[in-house]
């Protein structure tokens, strides 16, 4: 682990979209600071590099010899978290990784077996776990004030071109919709519900004409009982204030945009718990909770083990979409 009273040095590999965010809270971030950055794209990571007026890297190996850094965070494709975590891993090198941590379980058991050998901290970026909301809808839903929850639902439906994405490639990716944004609702429901029992996937109109599915529909039945829907496309968007929905017998539960609520059954008037969804501040909170974990200063809200399960999730999801049945979640 890093002493607690040090600054926690990171480096980034993959200059795409996602990494924007990262790169911000980490400049935010007063106990770290940002040594290295690369990707495979010169021009990518050279006007990175500039904007944080730190030296380039174009290979995510050669900048881990290069800065040695205490940390490093994975923002680039899918198909390369294994090789470049399992590296960075084996040099000392605390791992934050951008999910889906893998596209297949075996590369995600490997990469956490890895973490374990090398006495480093594996983590899977899940910002929703860090959104105030959603932690405060967990505290509610476990007071038991809803009753027994008996639905969930959630969606992340928003119109977006993916022609010219690597989140559209299968071989980088691992699959469309489904595993890139369901990764987040699956963990979603595995930390608000519980664990994942069963499940069943269909796939929508390709309306962008992809390689991978555009639009995707998930039923889960999670192991307490409760059932769950999750509405993923990158072609329809959903006039929805809310994304996630809990129902009990009760009450019930709403997470929005850009407010949430509950309400008990025998009562008439909502009762608002927060301001809804800040991705700055989630991604922040994240980057926080990672250094705390490396520093020993606290523990890891989303664990390896977590991660593992997210991916196996998935997984399933896929053989049951294409098998067309339900199908277990083997743990």
């Amino acid at each position: 682990m890093t002493a607690n009273n040090s600054v926690i040095r990171i480096a980034l590999v993959g200059c795409g979209r996602i990494s924007q965010v990262h790169l911000q809270t980490i400049q935010n971030e007063t106990r770290a600071k940002l040594v290295g950055v690369a990707d495979t794209d010169r021009k990518a990571a050279e006007s990175t590099a500039e904007a944080f007026g730190i030296t380039p890297s174009y290979d995510a190996g050669e900048m881990l010899e290069k800065v040695k850094p205490d940390a490093l965070v994975i923002c680039s494709p899918p198909n390369t978290h294994r090789a470049i975590a399992e590296h960075a891993l084996r040099s000392g090198v605390h791992v934050l990784c951008e999910k889906p941590l893998a596209t297949r379980v075996e590369d995600a058991e490997a990469m956490v077996t890895t973490a374990r050998e090398c006495d480093r901290v594996l983590m899977m970026a899940s910002k929703f776990r860090y959104v105030q909301d959603i932690i405060r809808a967990k505290n509610i839903i476990e007071s038991g004030i809803l009753g027994e929850i008996i639905v969930f639902e959630n969606e992340f439906c928003s119109r977006v071109d993916m022609k010219n994405r690597w989140n559209a490639k299968y071989e980088i990716a691992g699959g469309g919709v489904l595993i890139d944004n369901g990764s987040h609702s699956v963990d979603i429901v595995r930390y608000l519900i519980g664990p994942i029992e069963s499940q069943q996937a269909i796939y929508g109109k390709r309306w962008q004409s992809l390689e991978v599915e555009d639009t995707s529909r998930l039923f889960v039945r999670c192991t307490d009982g409760t059932i769950a829907s999750i509405d993923l496309s990158w072609s329809i968007h959903k006039e929805s204030p809310y994304f996630i929905r809990v129902y009990g017998t009760e009450g019930m539960l709403e997470v929005g945009w850009s407010s949430s609520r509950y309400r008990q059954s025998e009562k008439l008037g909502w009762i608002s718990f927060g301001s809804g969804y800040d991705k700055f501040r989630a991604v922040g909170s994240q980057l926080s909770n990672f250094i705390e974990t490396i520093t020993g200063a606290g523990r890891a809200l989303i664990t390896a083990e977590d991660a593992v399960e997210s991916v196996r999730v998935i997984q399933s999801a896929y053989k049951a979409a294409q098998e067309n049945h339900w199908e277990k979640v083997a743990t």
